[in-house]
């Protein structure tokens, strides 16, 4: 029978490639037109009575755009919509979250230093909080959608830092950043499905009735693209943040998060700006360097200390009861320690890589599947061998690991 740690981590690599293959796809889409629409020549007369136009190369051919501010005149045959690359964006970040973060909540969604509770709840929390943070977003576009629209920005930016204070006082540093860009992602995911598409439907089934289509549809739409242009440079960031323990195991990470935000709006600005021919706002790249130093020096602060459980806890309990642990403690301890621990004493590392120590029993058990998979299984660490892990102490590691969850 096939490894079924080793399909794990398959299926789990199929479907990261999967999200990032969508999210390249929508989000450059969504860029793409953001830059047309604002890049636009509106001050030409158009027979056809369009917005306005752009003559644009690429590939070798001439490509020929026009934009109309509510519909054309008649309803064109052939059209495309823009809505799979966001819908499958979403369902693969979701299926990554439960393969993750779900399946593996006793190590990576609970850190009983944080909140000492059931993983089961934490999974229900994570899943409310997707769907209240559409609720209140959603709330606060209908209840303002003819108000000033930085006024709104500034509200959801608030909604944003509640919300990375929230995760970082219920879950691990690792799984709340992750889970405020899901939070964030399945807002600019149902603003397509909820709001942009549907506008949009409205719009043609009025064509196709031979009415003229009411400007709200658009306007509606309009806004919430523009939400989601500013808050796809946030969402990657954080996205990515799991992978490096400078951005999450700070004390002060929330904080961190919530100038992720802030960095997106000033970039976006420049190249909104820019395509809008408004000219070139340098100012907001100074300003995204300044957030990003700030975002540093916040990292280097003192990094959570609280004391580990002297004994494992939940799952990780059957690794360390195994047989063949104490053998594979030693050899985790020799080979593995210099590095993952919380002073780590090779040359050039000032914290453990990726925020995993391997200095202790507990923290050994709480990583088995990692270890087995890399260290066991493959080769992938120690990083180069440089430690010089022998053969034979992979093949115990195996049978450790495979004594403890019995295969």
């Amino acid at each position: 029978m096939y490894d079924l740690a080793a399909m794990g981590a398959w299926a789990e690599f199929a479907i990261r490639w999967l999200h990032v293959i969508t999210a390249i796809a929508w989000i450059g889409s969504s860029f793409y037109f953001i830059a047309l629409d604002l890049g636009l020549h509106r001050d030409r007369n158009l027979s056809t009575g369009a917005d306005g136009e752009e003559w644009q190369v690429h590939g070798g051919g001439f490509y020929h755009i026009q934009k109309y501010l509510v519909a054309p005149s008649n309803m064109p045959d052939g059209l495309v919509w823009f809505k799979w690359e966001s819908y499958s964006t979403w369902l693969s970040g979701f299926a990554l979250l439960a393969v993750v973060y779900y399946l593996g909540a006793e190590f990576y969604l609970v850190d009983p230093a944080v909140w000492d509770i059931h993983p089961g709840w934490a999974i229900v929390i994570s899943m409310a909080s997707l769907a209240f943070g559409w609720l209140v977003y959603d709330f606060l576009c209908d209840r303002f959608v003819n108000a000033n629209q930085t006024g709104l920005m500034v509200a959801l930016f608030v909604v944003l830092v509640g919300m990375a204070y929230f995760y970082t006082s219920v879950f691990s540093g690792r799984a709340a950043m992750l889970h405020l860009g899901a939070f964030t992602a399945t807002i600019m995911s149902a603003n397509v499905f909820m709001i942009i598409i549907p506008n949009q439907k409205v719009v043609v089934a009025d064509l196709i009735a031979g009415n003229r289509p009411d400007p709200k549809y658009g306007k509606i739409a309009k806004q919430r693209s523009t939400h989601n242009n500013y808050l796809t440079l946030p969402v990657i960031f954080l996205m990515l943040s799991n992978h490096y323990p400078l951005a999450f195991a700070s004390e002060y990470n929330w904080i961190i998060a919530s100038l992720v935000f802030l960095m997106g709006v000033t970039i976006r600005h420049f190249f909104n700006s820019m395509h809008a021919r408004k000219g070139m706002p340098y100012w907001a790249w100074a300003a995204t360097a300044a957030i990003f130093v700030l975002i540093m020096w916040l990292s280097t602060a003192p990094m959570f200390r609280a004391e580990e459980p002297q004994e494992a806890q939940g799952a990780a309990v059957k690794f360390a009861q195994a047989e063949g642990f104490d053998e594979v403690h030693d050899i985790v301890l020799g080979r593995c320690s210099m590095c993952h621990a919380s002073e780590p004493f090779w040359d050039g590392l000032l914290w453990a890589p990726k925020g995993v120590r391997l200095d202790t029993e507990y923290h050994i058990a709480r990583q088995a599947r990692a270890i087995y998979l890399q260290a066991g299984l493959t080769h992938a660490m120690p990083p180069a061998n440089l430690s010089y892990m022998e053969d034979e102490e992979r093949q115990k590691i195996v049978a450790w690991y495979r004594n403890a969850v019995g295969g």
